[in-house]
């Protein structure tokens, strides 16, 4: 087996061994990233020189007997969100294309505390908006299991990284299933964790309710493993909370005695690809083959889901975008035409005698804004800012954000009753296998639904992860998804282990060696 091959726990132990160092396994990362990651497109930005310096820095001191961190030696990539003092972060956006952040987020932070080697900035939909990793505006990424085909977004450059195993570990985002979908559909474990688990301080925010950093990885041990590292409370964002964080990585491995699991049976209705349902299906009959109790559980207001969040998210979008306007940093546009067009556009106006209405041409900065947010901006985020604005104007705050805050409560309520009757619910994380590349670009309504099964989790605040489940007969992954109570994540991986040692789906692996 390839060194890149093995998870994350067991590199762990050969590098605290000895029997592998930090610098071979970096290398063999980035030799596999050399050879794949011209079709794939998984990483924005690879930094070979600073990742071999971290490592051979966690060689010296492994070897002088200092005390390391839980991820000490291994490589991490991050999805181009999360702010890092020493590198671009530009959230695939021309907006941000040389924005070099004065701090790191707390997450980045944690990852180098924990001595992680930051191998590099992952691919994303544009400011995470986005369901295919297409919206990105530098490159589109391909599915390490079929190029022709999305890795799902927005976080499918961390998502892509990991199934190809350019990095046995990586970081990424989800606002409405931007962790779980990508994961679903590169066949690898994803997480988003409760609201508040892991800091977003530095975080560059899309929709700042919904948004949460969570791990990608091969294994629930190493998801358990990187989530562990990460979270905790942090005064810096005024959204975490203040638990301490458990050990999941000594619990993970202890089956849960009487679990009860719920079904939705609103996940299984129309449009259900039957691949994927016979996959879901087949997941809960392991679970009972392990002594599980699997009963129905009603979440009557899921399917008003989609609408609330696509009302949320783009009227929160609208208002934390506003800040790239050209002036305060980032992308501005040239000025020299629009000032030249303004003078032209005042000058005819003048000469026909409206001076009144030359007056009232847009002033220069009203033009500079303008310009810099066309240009700046990408379609989809156009479209975001576009609807959120809509949604918070007057006379219509009530009938649209108003309303699906209500709806948004109405969720909540759903999952706290039925967590009442259940430990776990279980279903599909996405309607259908990973879909082809530009087959949804021109329908953003169908993009959107891309969601149906994830959205909830986050209007929720509950944490929810994916892992594989099965291979579609053309070879592409399925994905399980598991949803938990708030701050019930050690339940959760305890519940998803206890699938994945019984299985082994998570072994499987995309051969890369070109379209199917």
């Amino acid at each position: 087996m390839s060194i890149v091959d093995r998870s994350a726990t067991e590199l762990r132990k050969l590098l605290a061994t000895g029997e592998l160092t930090s610098i071979e396994l970096t290398r063999a990362c980035l030799e596999r990233i050399e050879r794949h990651d011209a079709t794939i497109g998984a990483f924005l930005r690879v930094d070979a020189a600073r990742a071999l310096d971290q490592a051979a820095a966690i060689d010296r001191r492994r070897q002088a007997g200092e005390p390391l961190g839980p991820l000490a030696g291994l490589p991490v990539a991050v999805k181009d969100v999360l702010c890092d003092r020493d590198t671009i972060t530009s959230c695939a956006s021309r907006m941000l294309a040389e924005f070099r952040s004065p701090y790191d987020s707390t997450v980045v932070g944690k990852l180098k505390q924990a001595d992680a080697v930051l191998i590099g900035r992952t691919n994303m939909d544009e400011f995470a908006m986005g369901g295919s990793t297409e919206n990105s505006a530098f490159q589109p990424t391909r599915n390490p299991w079929d190029p022709t085909r999305t890795p799902g977004g927005s976080s499918g450059g961390s998502a892509a990284a990991v199934a190809a195993r350019m990095a046995p570990l990586a970081i990424g985002t989800d606002t409405g299933g931007s962790i779980r979908q990508p994961a679903g559909l590169c066949g690898i474990v994803g997480m988003k964790p409760t609201y508040g688990r892991v800091s977003r301080f530095g975080l560059v925010a899309f929709a700042s309710s919904l948004d949460q950093v969570g791990p990608f990885a091969t294994t629930t041990e190493d998801a358990a493993l990187l989530l562990e590292a990460i979270s905790g409370h942090d005064p810096r964002d005024s959204t975490s909370i203040n638990q301490p964080t458990p050990r999941y990585t000594e619990s993970i491995n202890k089956p849960l005695a009487g679990l009860k699991l719920g079904v939705v049976p609103e996940h299984f209705g129309a449009g259900l690809d039957p691949e994927v349902a016979s996959s879901v299906r087949a997941a809960i009959e392991v679970y009972k083959s392990l002594g599980a109790e699997v009963k129905e559980v009603p979440l009557p207001h899921g399917k008003y889901g989609v609408a609330a969040y696509y009302v949320i998210a783009p009227s929160e979008a609208s208002s934390n975008l506003a800040r790239y306007d050209g002036v305060h940093f980032g992308f501005r546009a040239d000025q020299s035409a629009a000032l030249a067009e303004l003078a032209a556009e005042r000058q005819e106006l003048i000469a026909a005698g409206k001076t009144a209405a030359a007056d009232n041409v847009d002033a220069p900065l009203v033009r500079m804004y303008r310009s810099t947010r066309e240009a700046g901006f990408g379609a989809e985020v156009k479209r975001r800012i576009m609807l959120g604005a809509y949604a918070l104007s007057a006379g219509y705050y009530d009938a649209y954000y108003l309303k699906a805050l209500k709806v948004r409560r109405l969720i909540r309520r759903d999952f706290d009753e039925a967590f009442q009757q259940v430990d776990l619910i279980v279903g599909p994380v996405t309607a259908g296998p990973a879909f082809k590349l530009g087959e949804m670009v021109d329908d953003p309504l169908a993009m959107y639904l891309v969601d149906l099964y994830t959205v909830s989790a986050n209007l929720a605040g509950i944490p929810a992860l994916s892992l594989p489940c099965g291979v579609t007969k053309a070879g592409l992954p399925i994905g399980l998804q598991l949803q938990a109570p708030p701050l019930a994540e050690e339940r959760l991986l305890r519940g998803a282990r206890m699938y994945e040692a019984a299985t082994d789906w998570h072994t499987q692996r995309p051969s890369l060696g070109g379209a199917r």
